[in-house]
Protein backbone atom coordinates (compact mmCIF):
# COMPACT_ATOMS: atom_id res chain seq x y z
CA UNK A 1 0.00 0.00 0.00
CA UNK A 2 1.22 3.47 -0.86
CA UNK A 3 0.32 6.79 0.70
CA UNK A 4 -0.05 10.07 -1.11
CA UNK A 5 -0.10 13.57 0.31
CA UNK A 6 -1.47 16.18 -2.04
CA UNK A 7 -2.83 19.69 -1.78
CA UNK A 8 -6.52 20.43 -2.29
CA UNK A 9 -5.84 21.99 -5.70
CA UNK A 10 -3.93 18.87 -6.76
CA UNK A 11 -6.81 16.70 -5.58
CA UNK A 12 -9.26 18.67 -7.70
CA UNK A 13 -6.97 18.36 -10.71
CA UNK A 14 -6.70 14.60 -10.24
CA UNK A 15 -10.48 14.33 -9.93
CA UNK A 16 -10.89 16.32 -13.12
CA UNK A 17 -8.40 14.16 -15.04
CA UNK A 18 -10.01 10.94 -13.84
CA UNK A 19 -13.51 12.17 -14.75
CA UNK A 20 -12.38 13.15 -18.25
CA UNK A 21 -10.70 9.78 -18.77
CA UNK A 22 -13.74 7.85 -17.53
CA UNK A 23 -16.02 9.93 -19.78
CA UNK A 24 -13.73 9.11 -22.71
CA UNK A 25 -13.88 5.39 -21.91
CA UNK A 26 -17.68 5.51 -21.81
CA UNK A 27 -17.70 7.29 -25.17
CA UNK A 28 -15.30 4.72 -26.67
CA UNK A 29 -17.33 1.84 -25.25
CA UNK A 30 -20.40 3.00 -27.18
CA UNK A 31 -18.59 2.58 -30.53
CA UNK A 32 -20.51 -0.18 -32.34
CA UNK A 33 -17.74 -1.81 -34.40
CA UNK A 34 -15.56 -2.73 -31.44
CA UNK A 35 -14.18 -6.15 -30.64
CA UNK A 36 -15.39 -7.85 -27.47
CA UNK A 37 -11.87 -8.05 -26.04
CA UNK A 38 -11.44 -4.31 -26.45
CA UNK A 39 -14.74 -3.68 -24.67
CA UNK A 40 -13.63 -5.94 -21.83
CA UNK A 41 -10.33 -4.04 -21.57
CA UNK A 42 -12.27 -0.76 -21.45
CA UNK A 43 -14.43 -2.12 -18.61
CA UNK A 44 -11.34 -3.20 -16.66
CA UNK A 45 -9.63 0.16 -17.14
CA UNK A 46 -12.80 2.01 -16.14
CA UNK A 47 -13.10 -0.05 -12.97
CA UNK A 48 -9.47 0.65 -12.07
CA UNK A 49 -9.87 4.39 -12.66
CA UNK A 50 -13.11 4.46 -10.69
CA UNK A 51 -11.43 2.77 -7.73
CA UNK A 52 -8.82 5.53 -7.71
CA UNK A 53 -11.48 8.20 -8.23
CA UNK A 54 -13.59 7.11 -5.29
CA UNK A 55 -10.59 7.58 -2.97
CA UNK A 56 -10.31 11.23 -4.04
CA UNK A 57 -13.85 12.40 -4.72
CA UNK A 58 -16.84 12.91 -2.48
CA UNK A 59 -19.61 10.33 -2.41
CA UNK A 60 -22.04 12.62 -4.23
CA UNK A 61 -19.51 13.08 -7.05
CA UNK A 62 -18.80 9.34 -7.27
CA UNK A 63 -22.47 8.40 -7.66
CA UNK A 64 -22.50 9.68 -11.25
CA UNK A 65 -19.61 7.41 -12.23
CA UNK A 66 -20.55 4.18 -10.45
CA UNK A 67 -20.06 1.31 -12.92
CA UNK A 68 -23.23 -0.60 -13.61
CA UNK A 69 -23.85 -3.96 -15.22
CA UNK A 70 -25.02 -2.17 -18.36
CA UNK A 71 -21.74 -0.29 -18.63
CA UNK A 72 -22.62 2.02 -21.56
CA UNK A 73 -25.34 3.70 -19.50
CA UNK A 74 -23.02 4.75 -16.68
CA UNK A 75 -23.90 8.43 -17.03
Amino acid sequence: MLGLMIKEQEQKELEYLLKREMDELIFDFNYENMDGQVKEAIKERYTLLFNIFKRLASHSTCVRYIPRKNFPNVK
